[in-house]
């Protein structure tokens, strides 16, 4: 069975310009990332980045993408409306999309949710707790009833985004909120995960808990493989006669 193709994308601007976050993610929070999806044997996994040419999301790049995983904080204005339309016409042609942390307010994942997806936020280090809201589903496959880490960036509802088509993950923060942390949605064949933790001062992709929720949900994305097309707006010719 061949390997699902993974693209894990990053500003790559943090790590840069912040010894702290330098000291956490030496080469970036995507090569931590990819370096923990490369250890499946089902899965490889590479990078790209917002300085590279097309923002390391060419044609051909996203054409060998299975999965395409996206971090994005501080330069959303940045990432250009050309690349945006390319990743979301590849979304409704089948590539699995998994947004990260303030990813949220990235322009390819407000183009597919439709909504502002505006929350409220408090960088405090508090401790998060994460419980699984959904058992049966892929994502939380191996994973306990609930999972914490130590300090995290909080975010709270209101979240303004669609309703969920599954919700795998709420959080709750030592500052009394709530928050749908794990969502998931379809837009044409593409799947979309959003996951919430991964604030950049934190070491949350260290994490085992969070890599095994990485892997899952890249196997959860990925394409399925199947004739149906995307329809196109054209008048049609029956099946049957008529």
């Amino acid at each position: 069975m061949p390997k699902i193709k993974v693209t894990v994308w990053n500003e790559f601007k943090h790590e840069l310009i912040n010894p702290k976050i330098k000291k956490i993610y030496p080469k970036g929070m995507h090569a931590v990332i990819a370096a923990a999806l490369n250890k499946d044997k089902g899965i490889t996994a590479k990078t790209a980045t917002l300085a590279e040419p097309e923002h390391g999301l060419t044609e051909e790049v996203l054409k060998n993408t299975d999965v395409l995983i996206w971090w994005g904080h501080m330069a959303h204005g940045e990432v250009k409306d050309d690349i945006v339309d390319r990743v979301h016409k590849h979304v409704l042609l089948g590539m699995g999309l998994v947004v990260l942390h303030s990813g949220h307010f990235s322009k390819i994942f407000k183009k597919l949710m439709g909504t502002s997806c505006i929350l409220t936020w408090r960088e405090a280090g508090e401790k998060e707790r994460l419980w699984v809201t959904h058992p049966g589903h892929p994502i939380s496959e191996g994973l306990p009833e609930y999972f914490e880490l130590p300090h995290e960036e909080m975010y709270g509802e209101f979240f303004d985004i669609p309703y969920p088509q599954a919700l795998v993950f709420v959080s709750w923060f030592k500052g009394g909120e709530v928050f749908r942390s794990g969502c998931c949605y379809i837009r044409g064949k593409g799947k979309i995960f959003y996951f919430r933790p991964g604030h950049e001062t934190h070491p949350t992709y260290h994490d085992k808990n969070i890599q095994k929720v990485l892997v899952n949900a890249v196997k959860w994305a990925k394409p399925v493989v199947n004739s149906a097309k995307i329809p196109n707006g054209q008048a049609v010719k029956p099946i049957e006669k008529i």
